[in-house]
């Protein structure tokens, strides 16, 4: 047998296949399946080795405990080896149509003997026929199944009393080799994976699809070896044991509804119904017959894909050769010499039981997963678990995640959707200022460089020519060409000056200004039209922030310009002053016709401008620019001229900081 270590996990998770189905939750009836970071890990001290996730699982990521290379090397020992063959065995080697030589391939094997688990279960049979046969209302469990006992155990231990006390039909061929052949060495070969773990009685223990590898590695085939027979004592009725009711067959007791006192229940779901009535005592006076699998025949130790009701046709067509008259009376001997062979069994609880949490614990579980009622309880069983109510149990039991909730999942993808999109716009508005910014950086060091070689030599033309201009009389024919050079060097030093601005080469004097007066201040400087209604809003109660009053009346001067020019058929012009503790918000809004999509990227371009010749030079955003910068702030736009995308209009909103967080009075660069 392997290690009491390695015996502690009969399964395990490949986590590189499992892909977070939750199918094992669904079918593990322990509920021995914990869910950690999305995967399926099996624990190991729930497990009741039962296989019904290895049988379920598509990606073959559940997988049970290998022990065939342990018998491998027992059977390279030297010393005799006896096999312990399960009775469902023509279920599996349907294609040995003669037993005899699959028992030749298992001696050919190495092993020394060759018996039937099915003469175990004859007389098992015959002990639970004299319980079932007790009329003192009792009750019993069958105890055959270890994956059922094991979970009795665990999850019901109130009930091991009820336990019948006979050993299994594998323990108890096991004490009849030990009586013909001493302390020979033991191996159960079955459909089962509990098999493993249920007795120290028995050496070690594979599976047929296990012992299928063993006879590839060997190139044992059916035809390469010669016939042989199980060695005696040889089965009954205890062939049909693995299918449906088998126990009962065995002994010929029938469960018909007017007489009898048996109840028979198998799968997941069936015996576990079972068990619950059996407690609230609405199966009174029965006795119940339990299986883990819809019969050994569909154990998870059986290659997979196999057809029930054909695997039971050949259990039947075997089992009936095993009743034939000629053997009968060799059998009755056989059963009379090991009447008294000692097949007695007691069982021990081993509470796995985990304390119910409290309903205000659930309550909090069920609330995160969006379940305030029980109008939001779907149980759609996407989970692994049959109601909501059991998931959030589970969670709180650290079995189960909240994201194993599928609704909720998707809520939840549809939240992560929504931020990423907010998240991806943001990005785009962030990355088209950085790139609008680098561009204006450009432009800002030319325009400086630009403006400072200009300065002198306008200097110098705008000196001489006042200079003419006062030697020169009223009436001199040159003073109309000496105005004309004086006007258009004044002209190009407001230029000059405006370049200065945008590349911020003056100072900012900052000081506390309330804001509702600097945008009333504002729209009072420019020329309002008839046709164009003015208003200015607040939004905040704090008004005051630390700016430099000037250079922002500049800023909201221009874009006032901007929107009236925007609406030349009228339309509102509305100033909205917003913000937190951090930071205030002034935001200018028209009506008018909005800026084409091609031209939002230029807005801040010196020199760029929609406007007619003459009227005007392209600096005065790219003025506003560089003050909003200059303030540690930020300028962004929004804008749409297509009717048919909604009402148009434009929107320039201005952030900056409530408190200055720079030196004052200095001089800072865009």
């Amino acid at each position: 047998m392997a290690t009491s270590e390695e015996r502690r996990k009969l399964v395990y998770t490949i986590k590189e296949l499992c892909r977070v189905c939750y199918t094992c939750v669904r079918e593990c009836p322990a509920k021995a399946i914990k869910i950690i970071n999305g995967q399926a890990d099996v624990i190991a001290e729930r497990c009741i080795g039962c296989g019904n996730c290895v049988k379920v699982c598509s990606q073959d990521a559940k997988v049970f405990l290998l022990t065939r290379n342990e018998v491998k090397s027992m059977l390279h020992g030297g010393e005799p080896i006896a096999a312990l063959v399960a009775p469902s065995f023509p279920a599996e080697f349907t294609e040995i149509t003669d037993y005899k030589r699959f028992v030749g391939m298992l001696r050919a094997l190495g092993f020394s003997h060759v018996f039937e688990v099915a003469f175990g279960a004859d007389l098992v049979a015959q002990r639970y026929k004299s319980l079932l046969e007790d009329k003192s209302g009792r009750g019993y469990i069958s105890s055959d199944c270890p994956a059922i006992v094991t979970y009795i155990r665990y999850y019901h231990p109130e009930l091991v009393e009820n336990l019948a006390p006979v050993v299994s039909p594998m323990v108890a061929i096991s004490r009849v080799v030990r009586k013909i052949h001493g302390n020979i060495k033991q191996v159960f070969i079955g459909p089962c994976i509990a098999k493993k773990d249920e007795s120290d009685e028995i050496d070690e223990a594979i599976t047929f699809r296990e012992l299928r590898v063993l006879f590839e590695q060997s190139n044992l085939t059916p035809d390469g070896v010669p016939p042989s027979e199980f060695d005696p004592p040889h089965a009954g009725r205890g062939a049909i044991f693995p299918v449906s009711r088998g126990l009962m067959q065995t002994v010929n007791i029938f469960d018909d509804l007017i007489e009898g006192n048996i109840t028979v229940a198998e799968g997941r779901i069936g015996f576990q119904e079972a068990i619950k009535e059996w407690e609230t005592g609405s199966l009174k006076g029965q006795n119940l017959e339990l299986l883990c699998c819809e019969g050994c025949i569909m154990g998870p130790g059986m290659s997979p894909g196999g057809k029930r009701f054909e695997r039971k046709t050949y259990i039947s067509s075997y089992a009936r050769n095993k009743v034939a008259p000629a053997q009968l009376k060799r059998w009755e001997q056989a059963i009379a010499d090991f009447s008294d062979l000692d097949l007695s069994k007691s069982f021990v609880p081993d509470n796995k039981r985990i304390e119910k949490p409290t309903e205000e614990e659930i309550n909090r579980v069920l609330a995160k997963m969006g379940k305030f009622s029980p109008r939001d309880h779907l149980n759609c069983g996407a989970c692994g678990y049959d109601t909501c109510l059991e998931h959030a149990i589970a969670i709180v039991e650290g079995l189960a995640e909240v994201e194993m909730c599928l609704p909720y999942a998707i809520e939840e993808l549809h939240e992560t959707v929504k931020d990423l999109a907010v998240s991806n716009e943001k990005l785009a508005k962030m990355q088209q200022a950085l790139k609008h910014s680098e561009k204006l950086a450009h432009m800002g060091q030319l325009s400086a460089g630009i403006a400072h070689e200009l300065n002198n030599p306008l200097g110098v033309v705008l000196m001489y020519s006042n200079i003419l201009l006062d030697e020169c009389k009223p009436d001199d024919p040159l003073r109309n060409d000496l105005e004309l050079i004086s006007a258009q060097a004044e002209r190009c030093k407001k230029i000059v000056s405006g370049l200065l601005n945008f590349a911020r080469k003056n100072q900012v004097k900052v000081d506390k200004v309330n804001l509702k007066n600097l945008a009333d201040d504002s729209i009072a400087g420019v020329v309002i039209p008839k046709d164009v209604k003015t208003q200015v809003v607040s939004r905040t109660s704090n008004l005051l922030a630390d700016l430099d009053y000037e250079q922002m009346m500049q800023v909201l001067t221009n874009l006032n310009k901007n929107a009236i020019e925007a609406m030349p058929n009228g339309g509102n012009l509305t100033i909205v002053i917003d913000g937190n503790d951090q930071e205030v918000i002034i935001s200018v809004s028209d009506t008018g016709e909005g800026i084409p999509e091609e031209n939002m990227d230029k807005l801040f371009t010196p020199f760029f401008t929609t406007k007619g010749i003459g009227k005007g030079t392209g600096l005065g955003l790219a003025t506003t620019y560089g003050i909003v910068k200059m303030h540690k702030g930020r300028i962004e736009v929004e804008s749409n001229n297509n009717p048919q995308k909604g009402p148009t209009g434009t929107t320039f909103r201005i952030v900056l900081p409530r408190k200055a967080d720079f030196d004052l009075n200095t001089e800072n660069n865009v």
